[in-house]
């Protein structure tokens, strides 16, 4: 009996602490596969609302283009007179087959007798695409290297389609007034399914035009950072940056291979940081800690005196252009053309920041020869008096009867 009921209490003891993380880790594993399974489902219900909403918008078309057919044939029904009312009687096999092949006869006499509609659009579609053959060539010759080449020769081209399709429509239509207002529903549908892609194309219309970013830019739009490699219709791609704040191959502002493509309605939704296009310097600093019990005048000078040393006359001409871009702009001119060293208070310690411009795809060589440089100086001994470094210490600190700071000699003798 006794050893039943020990079993008994060693079988309901609480999970040890080495089985608490496994199920910890187990319920994070559920959930996140849970909320993998939300994201899929989501996604699949959009792609679903988008492929209904592009059906209908499709046999909205559809309708447009057979419904005359059977207008006139309600209209010759009409002028036949009014149906005689009566008791109906349900068709016999040998009528309903008749009616069938009566009815792919009418289908088949309505297509050779709306073949030369079918003709009449096909041939103005022809046109279409001849004119884009040609007008390309002469805006090509006519703008030259002009960077907005390709968005004019879009807008033409897509303007020059727009035109024939509706030209197209309303000779297979016959009515162009019921033609207009179906291509509208249509449009409207075909613009709510195809929302992305419209976008999509109407960030690259507008970044042609504005130019954010070209080919060859650093750029950062929403979590993607790095170099622009190619600007299509409907995508960007560009060569991957590490970024020290985001997890990747690479923790710095090197390449790391990859290559990420993103849709162009980020230019309309997101924020683009452009690193590279006008001016293709950046400001950076670097933050080196010492004790508070540091001479800060003499540190400052010194670091002032080792990055003016290490960069000499790499800032001037950065500089200067900086500033005419400034002024340019209205804006504040004031530019240093040398590196500057700025003193702020920290938890326990003070951070001297060095404040220098330089390109922005060599910024981790400099800010790295740059830190190489203030190492060796503060491993000087001549500096060991002036520049305190920000170690692990330890610190005896006598406190008096009143609560004040004090020296051993001020406290009582025990008796």
């Amino acid at each position: 009996m006794r050893n039943r009921s020990f079993q008994r209490r060693i079988g309901s003891r609480p999970p040890t602490a080495k089985a608490r993380p496994v199920r910890r880790l187990r319920k994070l594993d559920r959930r996140r596969r849970l909320a993998e399974s939300m994201r899929g489902a989501r996604s699949r219900l959009r792609w679903f609302r988008q492929a209904t909403i592009l059906a209908v918008a499709l046999t909205g078309m559809l309708m447009i283009l057979f419904l005359p057919g059977d207008m006139e044939l309600a209209a010759q029904n009409k002028a036949n007179g009014p149906a005689q009312t009566g008791e109906q009687v349900a068709p016999t096999g040998q009528e309903a087959a008749e009616e069938a092949i009566g009815t792919v006869q009418r289908l088949w006499l309505d297509f050779f007798n709306n073949l030369p509609k079918f003709l009449i659009a096909f041939g103005v579609l022809c046109i279409a695409w001849l004119l884009m053959l040609l007008i390309r060539p002469l805006l090509r010759r006519l703008l030259k290297r002009w960077e907005r080449f390709n968005a004019v020769s879009a807008i033409v081209g897509v303007s020059i389609w727009l035109v024939a399709i509706g030209v197209a429509l309303s000779v297979l239509a016959g009515d162009i007034r019921a033609l207009v207002g179906s291509l509208g529903l249509v449009g409207l549908a075909l613009s709510w399914a195809l929302q992305t892609p419209i976008e999509s194309f109407t960030g690259w219309l507008l970044n042609s035009f504005k130019g954010y970013y070209r080919v060859g830019d650093r750029i950062l739009v929403g979590e993607v950072f790095g170099d622009v490699y190619r600007i299509d219709f409907l995508t960007t791609t560009v060569w991957e940056i590490g970024d020290p704040h985001r997890p990747g191959f690479v923790l710095a502002e090197q390449p790391t291979g990859r290559l990420v493509t993103f849709p162009n309605n980020e230019v309309l939704t997101g924020t683009v940081f452009n690193l590279t296009r006008d001016f293709p310097f950046v400001w950076d600093e670097l933050a080196v800690q010492i004790a508070n019990e540091s001479d800060l005048a003499y540190a400052q000078k010194l670091f002032e005196g080792v990055a003016r040393e290490m960069l000499k006359d790499y800032m001037v001409e950065p500089a200067r252009l900086y500033s005419r871009i400034l002024r340019r702009e209205g804006l504040e001119d004031s530019v240093s053309e040398e590196p500057q060293v700025f003193v702020s208070m920290s938890e326990s310690w003070t951070d001297l920041s060095i404040r220098y411009l330089v390109n922005a795809r060599e910024r981790r060589k400099w800010k790295s020869m740059l830190f190489a440089r203030v190492n060796q100086e503060l491993r000087d001994p001549r500096h060991g008096k002036h520049i305190i470094p920000v170690y692990t210490r330890r610190q005896v600190q006598w406190i008096g009867p009143d609560g004040r700071p004090a020296g051993p000699e001020t406290l009582p003798e025990k008796e």
